[in-house]
């Protein structure tokens, strides 16, 4: 809704430099820049009305087709977002767009089209989808699909143990992805190793520096579900540790945004 963008950005604001940090990023030159403050400008907006005179709906219809929701009677704001994005790349003055998976069309749709208006291409970046807690995909409005970055740490454990984790499966294993996704890339960025806490009745601790180690013995049956779960649920705690020290603040900044 139109009258909670400043709230949205206000609560990102605070938010998004707490996520680098917790996986060890330096934000000492971290920037947040509110859209508002470039898109509005005659040359911007001279910019849009340009790249719509050659762009079709199709061409649009397809590049937002994965993260918007166009349903039956689709609004006009859905076509421009994929103009918006891409002349985007060029007001922040960014040398690479970073996305998930699910803007792939977008980001194509720019590499085509910027260069019509005289822009240069951009390096595009994307990370894989990471499937949700339940299986399938990840859903904000699925509450026990994904781990929330407010949730504390007794909602993440109930979150993790309930989901979806059938013993020896790889395929649509949330729990599994976000370790190679997430956990193991944070251990091998700081030279760590990934621990899994056993007790010695069922074999002990087991240490990994590698996923496909982790994903082959889990494949075996060699690992239990809930011992992958209960380290999961270890890593993701430590994670959201330092947001939670600002929890208090954030949680009355996400009331008034959503």
């Amino acid at each position: 809704p139109w009258d909670v963008l400043d709230a949205r950005y206000n609560y990102y604001k605070k938010l998004m430099p707490l996520m680098f940090k917790s996986v060890g990023a330096d934000v000492k030159n971290f920037e947040i820049v509110k859209g508002s403050d470039f898109q509005l400008k005659k040359e911007y907006i001279s910019d849009v009305l340009k790249m719509s005179t050659f762009t079709t709906v199709r061409d649009c219809n397809k590049a937002a087709s994965e993260v918007v929701k166009f349903g039956d009677n689709p609004k006009l704001s859905g076509l421009i977002y994929p103009i918006m994005q891409s002349l985007d790349e060029v007001y922040l003055k960014v040398d690479v767009q970073y996305g998930g998976l699910d803007q792939r069309k977008i980001l194509m749709f720019a590499r085509e089209n910027l260069p019509k208006m005289g822009y240069e291409r951009r390096v595009e970046i994307m990370t894989p989808m990471i499937p949700g807690l339940e299986g399938g995909k990840m859903s904000s409005s699925v509450e026990s699909s994904k781990i929330d970055l407010l949730d504390d740490e007794k909602t993440v454990n109930e979150k993790i143990k309930r989901a979806y984790c059938k013993e020896g499966e790889v395929e649509g294993n949330g729990v599994l992805a976000f370790f190679k996704n997430v956990v193991i890339v944070i251990k091998q960025d700081s030279n760590k190793k990934f621990i899994v806490e056993r007790d010695e009745k069922f074999g002990g601790n087991l240490e990994f520096e590698r996923y496909e180690d982790l994903e082959k013995m889990y494949a075996n049956k060699e690992l239990h579900p809930l011992d992958l779960k209960n380290a999961l649920a270890k890593e993701v705690n430590n994670l959201l540790s330092i947001i939670r020290k600002n929890r208090k603040e954030l949680e009355k900044l996400s009331k008034k945004a959503y």
